[in-house]
C-alpha cells in the first residue's frame, strides 16, 4: 500500500528522516535484552515502519525476531565484534576499511569526521560506560545525522533557511556514511554462515539505497555534491550545542 508523503520541505519529513537514523543507530549498537523486547513485542518495528512509509511511502518488510536475547546477542558479536580471530567479521568502524581511506590515515581520516561534529556543536562524551571515542562508528554517524535532521526540522518550523543544514547531511552522506553503509552491506552479503539477526541483516541492506535516495534528494534542493566545495564541516558556526554521545 502508498501512503501520503510529507513535502519534502516540510519538517514532518525531516523528522521522519531523522528517525530513521536514529532507530537505526539503536539497531546496530550493542544490543540490549530491552532492544530483544521492542523486537518480540513489534514497537521497534512499528516505530521504525511509520517513519519508513512517511519517508518512501511503502511498508519496510517485517522480520521475525531472533528466538531470544541470548541469540540477538550472539549473532551480533559474531558479525560486528570478535566473530573471526578476535576481530569483527564486518567492521562497523569506517576506518577498518582501507578502501574508505582514501589514502589517508585513520587519525586523519577521523580527525575530518570529528570536523563534522564539532562544526555543529557536538563532542565526544568522556568515560561512557568506557566506550572509547570512535568518532568513524556507524552509530555515531548515524545519530549526528539524526541531528543535522532534526535542526533541518526546527528550521523549517520558525520559517528559517535550513540549506546550510541539508548541505552538511548531503556533504556528510556523500564523503562518509553512505560508502560505510555500502561497505557493511557487502561484508554481510559476502560473509556465509552470519547468525545475525534478520531485522538487522534487512537494514544493512536496505539502508544505502535509502540513504542514496536521500542523497539524491537533498542534491536536488541544495545543489550537487562537490570535492571544490567548501564543506559545511569548515564554514564557521555557532550557538548550537549537543553531545552526541549523551
Amino acid at each position: 500500500m502508498v501512503h501520503d508523503m510529507p513535502m519534502a520541505n516540510s519538517p514532518e519529513r525531516a523528522d521522519a528522516k531523522g528517525a530513521i537514523y536514529r532507530l537505526a543507530a539503536a539497531a546496530f549498537g550493542h544490543p540490549l535484552p530491552e532492544f530483544q523486547h521492542a523486537l518480540e513485542d513489534g514497537s521497534f518495528y512499528a516505530a521504525f515502519n511509520d517513519a519508513w512509509q512517511q519517508i518512501t511511502g511503502r511498508q519496510w518488510p517485517h522480520t521475525s525476531a531472533s528466538e531470544d536475547f541470548t541469540a540477538l546477542e550472539a549473532g551480533y558479536i559474531d558479525a560486528f565484534v570478535h566473530g573471526r580471530s578476535g576481530k569483527p567479521r564486518v567492521p562497523l568502524l569506517a576506518g577498518e576499511y582501507a578502501h574508505l581511506l582514501r589514502g589517508k590515515t585513520r587519525s586523519a581520516f577521523m580527525l575530518n569526521v570529528r570536523a563534522f561534529y564539532r562544526h555543529f556543536g557536538l563532542q565526544a562524551a568522556t568515560g561512557d560506560e568506557g566506550r572509547a571515542e570512535e568518532p568513524d562508528h556507524l552509530i555515531d554517524m548515524l545519530e549526528f545525522m539524526a541531528v543535522l535532521s532534526h535542526l533541518e526540522a526546527r528550521a523549517l518550523e520558525r520559517g528559517a533557511d535550513p540549506s546550510g543544514y541539508r548541505r552538511a547531511q548531503r556533504d556528510f552522506l556523500h564523503r562518509y556514511l553512505l560508502p560505510l553503509m555500502d561497505a557493511i552491506c557487502q561484508g554481510v552479503a559476502a560473509e556465509s554462515g552470519l547468525s545475525l539477526d534478520a531485522m538487522l541483516v534487512r537494514m544493512a541492506e536496505d539502508l544505502p539505497e535509502w540513504a542514496r535516495q536521500r542523497l539524491a534528494e537533498l542534491e536536488a534542493l541544495v545543489g550537487p555534491y562537490s570535492d571544490q566545495r567548501p564543506s559545511a564541516a569548515k564554514r564557521p558556526r555557532r550557538g548550537v550545542e549537543h553531545n552526541l554521545w549523551n
